[in-house]
């Protein structure tokens, strides 16, 4: 039940200033109006066709919140920005919503309800960025709650208990991490353990998917000869699942000692590449009718949280776990062959960070793990840093966002900043 609602009023025209702004400093707008909607951007990649300028000034913030611990990423949509935090004590605290104004921080709403933080190892705090569709958000909490609200006053339009759902009786040991995710218009994708379709309008379940130990990644939608299906990682292993009624198309075992897996497949075709943390590694598979096919396996690539990006048959992500003993390292892989292309020792100090793809995959935007932009040209010959430049402090383990010609960033403690790379204030 929701505990608390505060409401604001958005500055006036400021989408117009927006688009006024992209234009003057040539930032070159995204397909989607330069919005970043959900978890991995538009087009679902980790990539935005936005440019940054040839000397990016990532020292002039506009604006800081604080938004409550946590990891949850931010969606960028209509003027607005969207991300979650946790405030207060470990039981008896809250998860909160926040939704401000992109360009200027001026907050326009935010929604608060009880939940637990779930710290286990790390902070806690919420993990699933936000998703904006059709003038509503819909976030997912740590322990199961799918709420929809309004995105423009933060009016509650509906809400669901996926842990009740599910027959769950305690959230998995790290809290829930899904971003709710949209197959079409009219359906809603989330992860409790089975696969969830639920109705946009109302919250009403279509149909529930094989149930599984409960995982931390966002599933994938993709099509192979006109059938709809979706690529999730459980606890398990790898998962293809159709989109029409949820029944299991085909599975590969791939299990990690912590049994954690909390990234999102990579498909291009009827190929899928995953990669999950605790030195388990990567491997990409076939599907071919109802079966997984494994091309290949390596250690090369352990994406423990943030996913790696995919750019002209190359992979870029990091490599590690945030708590284990091996330094955490940036790497480049061929994709079609797994083969190493290079890997930045741990001397750049760039930790257990993130990376987005820009320029439409042409440049790297890295955040590093203590909370450094760095931009690279996304380049199998080498790594060589362009710009760097620290934004933040404490631990950073959540991707960054290039939405509108601005940067937004947080931390694990709850510090969002939006960075202004053109250096004018805007």
């Amino acid at each position: 039940m929701l505990t608390k609602q505060r409401i604001g009023a958005a500055p006036r025209g400021s989408v117009f200033i927006a688009v006024l702004f992209a234009v003057i400093f040539a930032v070159v707008p995204h397909g989607h109006g330069a919005d970043w909607p959900q978890w991995r951007g538009p087009e679902e990649n980790g990539i935005t066709a936005e440019r940054l300028p040839e000397a990016p000034n990532f020292e002039n913030v506009v604006w800081r919140k604080k938004v409550g611990t946590g990891f949850s990423s931010m969606a960028v949509a209509e003027g607005r920005v969207f991300t979650m935090g946790h405030r207060g004590p470990k039981t008896g605290g809250e998860e909160t919503v926040w939704c401000f104004n992109a360009e200027s921080g001026t907050e326009i709403w935010v929604q608060s309800y009880p939940a637990p933080l779930i710290d286990r190892f790390y902070e806690g705090g919420p993990g699933a960025t936000p998703t904006v569709r059709q003038g509503r958000v819909f976030t997912y909490s740590k322990h199961g709650r799918l709420h929809c609200y309004q995105a423009d006053t933060g009016k509650l339009v509906w809400q669901r208990d996926m842990l009740a759902e599910a027959g769950l009786s305690d959230p998995p040991e790290w809290g829930f991490a899904c971003s709710p995710y949209f197959l079409d218009d009219q359906t809603l994708v989330i992860e409790a353990g089975a696969t969830f379709a639920l109705e946009v309008a109302t919250g009403k379940v279509r149909w529930k998917g094989e149930s599984f130990t409960p995982a931390y990644g966002t599933p994938k939608a993709f099509a192979v000869d006109g059938r709809k299906l979706l690529a999730v990682m459980k606890t398990e292993g790898l998962a293809v699942i159709d989109a029409g009624g949820g029944k299991t198309v085909a599975t590969a075992d791939w299990k990690t000692s912590f049994d954690t897996t909390a990234t999102t497949p990579i498909v291009q075709g009827n190929r899928i590449f995953i990669s999950t943390g605790y030195d388990r590694g990567c491997a990409l598979f076939e599907l071919a009718g109802e079966r997984l096919r494994k091309i290949y396996e390596n250690k090369s690539m352990c994406n423990h949280m943030n996913n790696s990006v995919l750019v002209d048959g190359h992979l870029y992500g990091f490599d590690g776990t945030a708590h284990r003993g091996r330094p955490t390292e940036f790497v480049c892989l061929e994709l079609a062959t797994g083969k190493q292309k290079w890997r930045v020792p741990p001397g750049e100090a760039l930790g257990c960070g993130s990376v987005l793809g820009t320029a439409g995959g042409g440049t790297l935007l890295i955040l590093s793990e203590r909370g450094e932009l760095v931009v690279a040209p996304a380049s199998p010959a080498g790594f060589k840093a362009t710009a760097r430049a620290s934004v933040l402090g404490g631990r950073c383990w959540t991707v960054p966002v290039l939405a509108g010609g601005r940067i937004y960033c947080r931390n694990s403690r709850g510090d969002l900043v939006c960075v202004s790379p053109t250096g004018t204030g805007k």
